[in-house]
């Protein structure tokens, strides 16, 4: 299916809750999450069937709702499952925001399923609904330097290179998200892409 569709979406930001968690890659999920709803002019707020973060708004005809899971990320499945179930999304118009180690910094990608590539809040998500088959905006962080270990590197803060550009490449995970759920991912791929 890669038309859009016209019923609701749920596009989710990953991250962890916390202030010592608020600048580390990890948390570039959360971070295109509030670019959308500032965009949308709206605040958060709990939505307390799930445990997450939400914003209810419309792009174009369409009513979106971007969520922001207050579990850690390791366990975000089962609010992203319940904002599903509570919105009736089906899983095909559920778009995961999340860091991606196998993408350089800066680059921005979209894809329907695939595997987890170690990513924890996906395997919980794929678990949690069922499936492996939702729509991903792939926000690149690059893979670390040296010897360091993956897990620790996604809980580092961006570098202060990577930080003077991060809030274009947050604005153009954005741009990714709202062309996805306008022209359907096939389209958006090949103008992104």
């Amino acid at each position: 299916m890669s038309s859009p569709t016209t019923g609701p979406a749920l596009v989710v930001g990953l991250g962890n809750p916390g202030t010592q968690y608020e600048k580390t890659r990890h948390n570039v999920g959360f971070m295109v999450a509030d670019v959308l709803a500032d965009r949308v002019g709206a605040k958060f707020g709990l939505h307390k069937k799930s445990g997450a973060d939400v914003v209810e708004a419309r792009l174009g005809d369409r009513k979106i709702v971007i969520a922001k899971p207050r579990s850690f990320m390791n366990v975000s499945g089962q609010p992203v499952a319940a904002l599903a179930r509570f919105f009736s999304v089906p899983v095909e118009d559920i778009v995961v925001c999340h860091d991606e180690l196998d993408i350089d910094f800066r680059v921005v990608r979209l894809k329907r399923g695939g595997g987890e590539g170690g990513h924890n809040g996906l395997r919980s998500i794929s678990s949690a609904v069922g499936t492996k088959e939702y729509l991903r905006t792939r926000i690149g962080i690059g893979r670390p330097p040296g010897r360091m270990d993956p897990a620790s590197y996604v809980l580092k803060p961006f570098s202060a290179a990577e930080r003077k550009d991060l809030g274009v490449v947050c604005e153009e995970a954005a741009d990714a998200v709202e062309l996805l759920l306008q022209v359907g991912l096939e389209a958006a791929q090949n103008k992104l892409h």
